[in-house]
């Protein structure tokens, strides 16, 4: 190579920067070509004798890399021996080292590696892996390949892939594979510019067909032979991976895999999605060519709208990281030549891409509303199994493949991958294509930018990669993002189906579900991404947010500018120095900020504690304070500071005052402060006030002993730093854009926020106080801190809102709707696209008066310039402006004050169209909302009033039209508040009530509960940016691990709109005076609760799909053998595990638990005879109902791979599916009204006077294995009423008599017909002890069922130590219908707990039942105590009356005294014809036979209140205070003690009372009782928000 077409010599001048000298002179004779091969180049390069060195090596240029490395490919055998003697691990040494492949790919510079691919890749087809200057890793020409492919003989695979969405929809894949002729894969047939096309193609078709094969309708219920297998020939010789794969697929997929450098056959993620697009306009390129909206999905597999999303979503991640690669060869470059400015230069523009990058991810959504967009997480499902590795020793298909996640990390100098996502990136990094993987071994292991960096000491340098490891790696950057996307997908996934995740790191433990596992490896890789940069961090990512952690640098206030007319400056334009920083931003960008307390509050403090004059001295710090002591030194590029007293006071939390400060204060004071007293006794927390007038109040009525005591002078004063917590920073939007590279400056726009003091604390002479930090950026004029602040070093950082920001298409209109000071963040919004962009700017700004109009000067000459329109509302000043677009001014009106909402009601018009979408007929226009939650309401309303009037006929169809703005992210909040303090003297809300609002039924709320507080989030869920499902997936239960993990709790905007929805606080789990058998009774309760409520919410996800969406059930007018797949998988699910979730381990555990509580409490009187609970879960399970339903759904699922046959059925699978989905929802409504019931008995029990726990245990299991009873009552229920659906339904469909005859030709041709020309006699004795009643049991009998329960589960397999090992468990997973992730990790972890309980109390169990002590097999002991067919029905259990209303709808509900209760004397109605037989025929002919079902029996509503007092005859009723409701939404609620008397006769009796229609599920509600006593000592701990 010369120098002038070396870059860098072109760079210098022609001239090579590192001389002529030697020393550092390659083989190739450049610097920096292959350097590192010293010795003889005939050697290193295998150079033949006799053969010139460069011109062999210039023919080498020319050759792929995969052609030179892998010409000598191991056979399969040998591959397979390999695998068998040193394992699967070791076929990642099959692929070619780092090392070589640099040597080949012409060394470091990355650059080289670049050119090179640019040399070779167009002329051998891109074999080595896309790679250019211009498009990154995505190919230049993306439909160059398939074009080609088009044109040779391998065009039958893409004619295939094109049209495998209809071969699904009609179940006709396998027929379709068979009928290709066989087309090799070498280099006569298939040319060199065809192979990814033809590796895509062929590897799509080797996946569709593993998957119809292992989802052929025989996965789930199957209750039929084996299907008859087409007759063709297989590809079983060639390996595992296309064994059983025909092999006019397998042949050619095997031999093109081998000439691409994939010794062992495999699809990858960017094969599915990158390189299996087409673009729709090349020449778009802004800001890159992948985009969501610029590309289709080529082949897709299914045809469904959430595969396009997903993969396109996945691809323009990969995509958007175009430029990227440029960026950082031009960084090793500008390294090499010690090019500061150059650096500085790419280091901004790689920062730039990577905060551009996550919003790739919302281009998949969760949100139904989002149309293009959404992604069905049950769809979603279904791809994760198609996606299975082809064999167990394949890479697994993982986003980790996509290569700019690798590249990050040896860009960064990532040192450590011990983590499992960090091992899996080593291990799919050796099989990436060899380009890709030579740049990225280019950059990692020569010139490395970060060291570069930490040697020049330059701090713009420094600032810039600490930007770029944040944009990445860090909570709000690219990784964070992409955590938290993956979290809500996962979530809703893994309760909806999905058993694992790619390459298994969602095995769940037995503290976090598999959502929650996958999170915590997220923050272990990154927590190994930043320790290059962090140190070993503490805490988990997600922890750091909202914390000092996120401001790392250093900053001071320049000067403070007004805005506008008020002489109070209540609104100022703050300006901070970041000049050394090299910090940048875009517009949209926050600003956080660590506040520091006035001298004045500290002064208070020091004063009261006797610090005045010990403001210098070291104080001893605690865990929390250590941490941000390290994190100064690390600002500081120093060594762990000293913090001294008046840094504690500083930088501490001094106000407002929480009830965690006050609570610590009280305690270190021996409860002996009275004004401590009148504090906690407050209505409202926090309490408006400060610590220094808390300190300042209470050392006048505290005995100074005791003062002395709490406030050591003496020692360390570490008592310090443990009473006074860390201040957290406040967050503003940036307020300015600049031009310039690196910005010098940053303003904030900051209004001061004023406050009274609460009277406890405050005197007749006190001022108002201002906010910690606005006081502090902004004080008044006349302040003290107005002229020392400045003075004084601020830690900041920037953090990046995703869900405000500006639209990528610069001709997109946007509108801006401020409210006083929330123009902030629209200042560097308009100075962005002022001259810069042709979309219009609208600006919607209401302010009180004239005086507070915020840069109106600077907003008249954008208005005279073209650039802005300006729309004003003043509401308490009638001088009005009114914008005249002809003479392009603001000009001065008369106008009566009014607010936004008038202003956007009076351009409604122009607003209707902004909010509209391209495809309602809109403008599809950007809409920006910010200010205080009032502001935001008033714009909300306006809208809503602007659509109603001008677009739509009612205001639900106004809803959707904003619904699709919000889900579209066209409409965006940027809402903040003043926290306002929480009301703690309301009613609480039970768990029951909680679970009840889970918002699946139409017109029903969505409640949720968080830290102790629940909201009703029923109008927000639409405005959510991740998406509705995500909500709903926590709907009516405690989400405060999810909040947690997702960062919400340290996010001020959203504690700011939290509160907007808060009703009310969550009843915390009542004391029982140190009974632990009951508390244990009451966690496993709340937890079974749970389980049944996430278990319907599940459910409700796809039943929605199920009944509202055609596309599922029909593609276009042909019936779609993909919904009835889907329809199969659902049920078959649900049918297969018996509901696995609620009737599984996690029963059974409470089962045992309840028994030996209530056996145990029984032992010192009679014993105790118990329900057969599991008994009548497996008759019901087992029973002829059962069975009828297994062949029932075994029959939809041979529909799923013969359509012929399907065909005759459509109507029929279409009203079974209605009808069993509301069977479905039914019981597991019915479930959890019961769960509900046995809840409230667990408040009701403390009600009640009892001489001893005893009794009142007792009592309480006692009712709640009732309950349980009931449960698996109307488990039996079900399986009868499903029994009587079926598919045969001729009358319905479109030709009655064709259904009949092809059902009769089906029975003719299996042989069933003929069953009719036999004797057929009816046993009726077998069918009558089939519905033997349900006994009572002894605890013995229980506890063998148990134990069989355990011996039979399967052996739990530990997870893998190696990560091959864990790809070896993906490969083999066959998920066609198996337990969900979630019911997975829920049963099992409830079955470990069985089996140490059982190990724990094996004593108790011995002496309560029968069991000896040993030598006694299994079998013996099922033999002896099994079920007693002679066992007397007990009758002396009580019986739960009814007061709560069924859980069906009216019309579905049968009338209790015409139902057969078994064991039981039953109510026989004369109109009633006596019960027959059923026949075991097929479900089909059901219809023709004369047989009648047994009834189902659902057993009546129950109430706890109602029940449990006549349990204690001898017992007085406590009084409580009644508390009514607050909420004026809340239907008027059940009292719990009302039936309580009149019950008492019922004991024992089964005599259910009907429940009145006003006592609904739908309307059901609970009284919040207790007392306020109890309520201030239990209520949960205050959360710090930030305030001001």
């Amino acid at each position: 190579m010369s120098e002038r077409s070396c870059p860098m010599s072109a760079s210098a001048g022609s001239e090579c920067p590192m001389g002529s000298k030697g020393g550092r002179t390659g083989p190739r004779g450049c610097n920096f070509s292959s350097f590192t091969q010293q010795g003889d180049i005939r050697a290193a390069f295998d150079i033949p004798s006799g053969v010139d060195p460069d011109q062999y090596l210039r023919q080498r240029e020319r050759k792929a890399i995969n052609e030179m490395l892998y010409s000598n490919v191991p056979h399969m055998e040998e591959i397979k021996e390999i695998q068998t003697t040193q394992g699967v691990k070791s076929l990642d040494l099959l692929n070619a080292n780092e090392q070589d492949l640099l040597a080949v790919a012409l060394g470091a510079p990355a650059r080289q590696v670049l050119l090179r691919a640019e040399e070779v890749g167009p002329r051998t087809g891109w074999r080595d892996g896309y790679l250019s200057m211009n498009y990154g890793f995505c190919p230049p020409d993306a439909d160059e390949a398939a074009g080609v492919l088009a044109k040779s003989p391998g065009r039958v695979w893409s004619d295939l892939c094109e049209r495998m969405p209809g071969c699904v929809a009609r179940g006709r894949v396998r027929e379709s594979v068979a009928a290709l002729p066989i087309i090799e894969g070498t280099a006569d047939a298939i040319p060199d510019k065809a192979l990814w096309a033809a590796l895509v193609a062929l590897g799509m078709l080797c996946s569709i067909y593993r998957y119809e094969e292992k989802h052929n309708g025989r996965e789930g219920i199957n209750v039929t032979s084996a299907e008859r297998r087409v007759d063709e020939e297989m590809s079983d010789d060639l390996g595992d991976e296309v064994k059983g794969i025909p092999r006019s697929i397998g042949l050619p997929f095997y031999q093109i895999s081998k000439r691409m450098g994939r010794s062992i056959p495999h699809l990858t993620f960017f094969d599915q999605s990158s390189y299996n697009l087409k673009v729709r306009d090349p020449t778009s390129t802004h800001p890159y060519v992948g985009r969501f909206d610029n590309t289709d999905l080529r082949w897709p597999m299914f045809g469904d709208s959430s595969e396009i999303a997903f993969l396109k979503g996945c691809a323009d991640t990969s995509a958007s990281f175009q430029h990227g690669v440029d960026a950082i060869a031009s960084c090793q470059e500008h390294v090499m030549s010690r090019n500061r400015d150059g650096l500085l230069r790419e280091l901004i523009r790689l920062k730039e891409i990577l905060e551009r990058m996550p919003n790739a991810f919302h281009s998949i959504s969760l949100n139904p509303n989002s149309g293009d967009n959404y992604v069905s997480p049950a769809e979603w499902v279904r791809w994760a199994k198609f996606s299975a590795p082809l064999s167990k020793r394949c890479p697994a298909t993982s986003g980790l493949q996509f290569p700019p996640y690798l590249l990050m990390d040896a860009f960064l100098g990532r040192a450590k991958y011990q983590s499992f996502l960090g091992a899996e990136g080593v291990h799919l990094r050796a099989w990436l294509p060899s380009n890709w993987r030579a740049f990225i071994a280019a950059v990692e292991y020569h010139y490395r930018i970060p060291d570069f960096v930490a040697q020049s000491g330059d701090q713009q340098l420094i600032g810039a990669l600490d930007g770029i490891v944040e944009a990445y790696t860090g909570e709000r950057g690219f990784m964070g993002t992409h955590r938290y996307k993956v979290f809500g997908l996962l979530e809703v996934a893994g309760k909806t189906g999905r058993s694992e995740t790619n390459g298994d790191s969602g095995s769940s433990d037995a503290n976090s579900r598999p959502w929650e596992e996958t999170h915590r490896a997220f923050s272990e890789a990154m927590k190994e991404r930043l320790e290059p940069y962090r140190g070993n961090l503490r805490v988990e990512p997600h922890q750091m947010r909202g914390t000092f952690s996120e401001c790392r640098y250093k900053s001071r206030v320049l000067n403070r500018s007004f805005v506008d007319m008020d002489p109070e400056r209540s609104i100022a334009m703050v300006t901070l120095d970041i000049q050394e920083t090299g910090i940048t931003f875009q517009p949209g960008d926050r600003l956080a900020i660590m506040p520091l307390n006035s001298w004045m509050e500290c002064a208070k403090v020091a004063a009261a504690l006797g610090l005045d004059t010990m403001l210098d001295q070291p104080v001893s710090l605690d865990s929390q304070w250590t941490r941000f002591a390290e994190h100064l030194g690390s600002v500081s590029k120093k060594s762990t500071p000293r913090l001294r007293v008046k840094d504690i006071l500083r930088r501490g939390h001094l106000a407002p005052v929480t009830k965690d400060l006050v609570m610590k204060l009280h305690t270190v004071l021996r409860a002996s402060s009275n004004t401590l007293l009148q504090i906690l006794a407050t209505t409202e927390w926090p309490v408006r006030g400060s610590f220094g007038d808390l300190l300042q109040a209470a050392v006048t009525d505290t005995s100074s002993h005791i003062w002395d005591q709490a406030f050591d002078l003496s020692g360390n004063l570490s008592w310090l730093s443990e009473l006074v917590p860390i201040e957290v920073p406040r967050t503003y939007s940036i307020s300015n854009y600049p031009d310039e590279l690196l910005p010098s400056t940053v303003d904030l726009t900051v209004s001061r926020s004023d406050f009274n003091v609460c009277p406890t604390l405050s005197d007749p002479l006190s001022a108002p106080r201002h906010g910690v930090s606005s006081g502090f950026l902004n004080p008044p004029m006349s302040s003290q801190d107005e002229s020392t602040a400045g003075d004084e070093e601020l830690l900041v950082g920037v953090s990046r809102p995703l869900a405000f920001q500006l639209p990528i298409d610069d001709a997109a209109p946007c509108a801006f709707f401020a409210g006083g000071s929330g123009i902030a963040p629209f200042r560097s919004f308009w100075q962005a696209r002022a001259g810069n962009s042709v979309g219009r700017n609208i600006l919607f700004l209401g302010v009180q008066s004239r005086e507070k109009f915020c840069y109106e000067n600077e907003l008249r000459d954008y208005v005279n310039d073209g650039s802005m329109e300006v729309y004003t509302a003043f509401s308490r000043d009638s001088r009005g402006l009114v914008y005249d677009k002809h003479s392009r001014d603001l000009m001065e009106k008369e106008i009566t004050p009014r607010y936004i909402d008038s202003l956007i009601i009076e351009q409604g018009a122009m607003v209707c169209d902004l909010v509209m979408s391209k495809k309602q007929g809109g403008l599809g226009g950007y809409l920006y909302v910010c200010g205080s939650l009032s502001v935001f309401d008033s714009v909300m309303s306006g809208i809503r009033k602007a659509i109603y009037n001008h677009r739509t006929s009612s205001m639900e169809s106004t809803d959707v039209i904003l619904n699709n703005a919000f889900a579209e992210r066209r409409f965006m909040l940027d809402v903040f508040m003043t926290p306002k303090p929480l009301p703690c003297n309301i009613p609480t809300i039970p768990l029951s009530q909680l679970a009840m609002h889970t918002g699946h039924r139409p017109d029903s709320h969505i409640f949720i509960a968080v830290h102790g507080s629940v909201y009703d989030v029923t109008d927000f869920c639409s405005m959510h940016p991740g998406g509705i499902n995500i909500i709903k997936s926590n709907a009516g239960v405690d989400c405060t691990k999810s909040f947690d993990l997702l960062a919400h709790t340290n996010n001020p905007e959203v504690s700011s709109l939290l509160n907007k929805y808060f009703i009310g606080h969550l009843t915390p789990k009542p004391d029982y005076h140190h009974c632990e058998e009951v508390s244990m009774l009451y966690d496993l309760w709340s937890e079974y609760l749970r389980t049944s409520v996430e278990t319907l919410v599940a459910q409700a996800f796809e039943v929605h799909e199920f009944m509202e969406s055609s596309n599922l059930w029909f593609q276009g007018n042909l019936f779609n053998m993909g919904g009835v797949r889907r329809f199969y998988h659902h049920q078959s699910r649900l049918l297969q595990n018996g509901f696995s979730a609620l009737f599984g381990a996690k029963l059974q555990e409470l089962y045992l638990k309840l028994s030996f509580a209530l056996a145990n409490s029984a032992a010192s009187s009679n014993p105790s005879r118990l329900p057969d609970v599991l008994g009548i879960i497996a008759r019901a399970k087992g029973s002829l109902d059962a069975m009828t339903t297994s062949n029932e759904v075994s029959q939809i699922g041979r529909f799923t791979s013969d359509s012929e046959a399907a065909r005759f059925h459509e109507r029929g699978i279409l009203n079974y599916a209605r009808k069993s989905i509301q069977l479905d929802m039914e019981l597991l409504e019915g479930i959890r009204e019961e769960a509900c019931s046995g809840m409230d008995a667990f408040d009701t029990i403390l009600a009640l006077e009892s001489p001893s726990d005893t009794q009142r245990i007792t009592a309480l299991s006692t009712f709640l294995l009732q309950l349980m009873e009931r449960m698996a009552m109307r488990l039996e229920g079900f399986y009868s009423k499903l029994a009587e659906t079926s598919v045969y339904h001729p009358e319905i469909e479109q030709n009655p008599a064709r259904t009949r005859w092809n059902l009769l030709k089906r029975r003719i041709r299996d042989g069933s017909f003929f069953v009719l020309t036999q004797d057929v006699t009816i046993n009726t004795h077998a069918h009558h002890m089939s519905h033997k009643g349900q006994e009572a049991v002894e605890f013995d009998h229980i506890i063998s069922q148990i134990q069989q329960s355990i011996n039979q589960a399967p052996t739990p397999t530990p997870r893998a130590s190696n990560l091959t090992d864990q790809h070896v468990a993906r490969g083999q997973a066959t998920g066609g219908t198996g337990v969900s992730a979630y019911e997975s990790h829920e049963n099992g972890n409830a079955m470990k707990r069985i089996s140490t309980f059982m190990s724990t109390n094996m004593r108790a169990i011995r002496r309560l039942s029968k069991l000896p002590s040993s030598g006694v097999s299994l079998e013996q002991l099922i033999s002896a105590y099994g079920p007693r067919s002679t066992q007397p029905h007990l009758n002396s259990l009580p019986t739960p009356p009814s007061n709560r209303s069924s859980s069906r709808p009216p019309s579905s509900s049968r009338d209790a005294n015409n139902v057969n209760l078994r064991g039981r004397s039953p109510t026989v109605d004369a109109s009633m014809p006596p019960f027959r037989h059923r026949s075991r025929t097929a479900s089909s002919a059901r219809s023709h036979s004369n047989l009648i079902p047994t009834p189902s029996y659902t057993p009546p509503p129950v109430s706890a209140a109602a029940t449990l007092p006549s349990m204690f005859s001898n017992l007085n009723l406590r009084q409580k205070p009644a508390v009514p409701l607050s909420r004026s939404n809340t239907n008027s609620s059940d009292d719990r003690m009302r039936s309580m008397a009149r019950v008492g006769s019922s004991v024992g009796g089964r005599s259910p009372t009907p429940s009145s229609s006003a006592e609904s599920m739908h309307s059901r509600e609970r009284s919040m009782t207790g007392s306020l006593r109890a309520l201030m000592l239990q209520q949960q701990e205050a959360r710090v928000l930030p305030t001001f």
